[in-house]
């Protein structure tokens, strides 16, 4: 017998009082962890590396005039612990002085003059230079991450190949320089029924007509021939929304450039899965070695004039 479903609404409400729930997406599907650790103090650094641009600038200035209002306010408790100021603009004059502070700049015109202003100023002497230091790392590190370029076509497709049902994914690689050592990999699950009742989520690692290339420099099509051993043998549309399949194509590989790994993936759902069609051809030979590559038809594809019947066979389409 299954479990009697609970909504992601309820999921959240009672994991909220409890505070100890966080969701993870992986691709088009979300995990609700729950009764765990949220946050940990730990995770601050990946979090800042996972912001988008626009939000680590926001994130960053957001930082930084906060801090700035802190100290403004700490040297505002004593009045006068600051000399040079204009006398009509206390706390302005406390803020400004307290941006020159926190990046260690100072104009000679204002000043500390009180032991409590020396105080203050040496904290938030120590909290520029130790702010500075953590925001170059986290900057150096976000421009100088590899990045794999690498994209996926929008679906995949089912259509013969020698006369047997091949199942076939197209990726290319929009980086300047070709990627070396890369390896694919497409991962195939599924939920799949036990003699004991209900389902179990299978996962299988498709064979591929080859898996790995020395140098990956445009574009190609990974392809997987459906026979007997090949746990989409026999599938057919209804059979794959009826068992919820999920593929993920992943590849690996190393950017030559600054000789580092880098990886990316794409995961697609039975909904992306097209029977009966073939991309259409990417690559135009010009002679002399030279070959033009047209990222614009890397999603399209085309009708093929045999179709796949559910035994994994192929027949023609005239015959029906």
């Amino acid at each position: 017998m299954k479990p009697t479903p609970v909504s992601l609404a309820e999921v959240r409400r009672r994991s909220i009082k409890s505070r100890a729930f966080h969701s993870v997406r992986a691709g088009q599907i979300e995990f609700v962890k729950v009764n765990t650790d949220a946050w940990r103090w730990r995770d601050i650094y990946r979090w800042l590396l996972g912001l988008r641009w626009p939000q680590f600038a926001v994130f960053v200035g957001t930082l930084y005039i906060a801090l700035n209002l802190l100290f403004a306010a700490l040297y505002g408790l004593q009045q006068g612990s600051i000399a040079g100021t204009t006398g009509g603009h206390w706390f302005f004059d406390c803020f400004f002085f307290s941006v020159q502070t926190l990046a260690t700049v100072g104009y000679g015109h204002m000043y500390p003059q009180t032991l409590y202003g020396h105080l203050v100023t040496t904290i938030e002497i120590m909290s520029g230079i130790f702010l500075l230091a953590v925001m170059t790392g986290l900057i150096f590190v976000r421009f100088s991450r590899p990045s794999a370029r690498v994209v996926f076509s929008n679906s995949i497709v089912i259509a013969p190949l020698n006369r047997k049902p091949t199942l076939m994914v197209r990726v290319g690689n929009e980086n300047q320089h070709s990627m070396v050592e890369a390896e694919f990999r497409i991962m195939f699950s599924r939920d799949e029924p036990l003699l004991e009742g209900g389902d179990f989520r299978y996962f299988y690692v498709l064979k591929l007509h080859f898996d790995r290339l020395t140098v990956f420099p445009a574009a190609l099509t990974l392809r997987h021939t459906i026979d007997e051993t090949s746990p989409l043998f026999g599938a057919t549309p209804e059979s794959l929304e009826s068992s919820r399949v999920l593929l993920i194509v992943s590849v690996v590989g190393i950017d030559p450039v600054i000789a580092a790994a880098v990886q990316t993936q794409k995961d697609y759902s039975w909904r992306d899965v097209r029977f009966g069609e073939r991309f259409v051809e990417m690559y135009t030979e010009h002679g002399g070695g030279r070959l033009t590559v047209d990222y614009g038809r890397l999603h399209e594809t085309e009708q093929v004039e045999v179709a796949i019947r559910g035994n994994g066979r192929d027949e023609s389409s005239s015959d029906k």
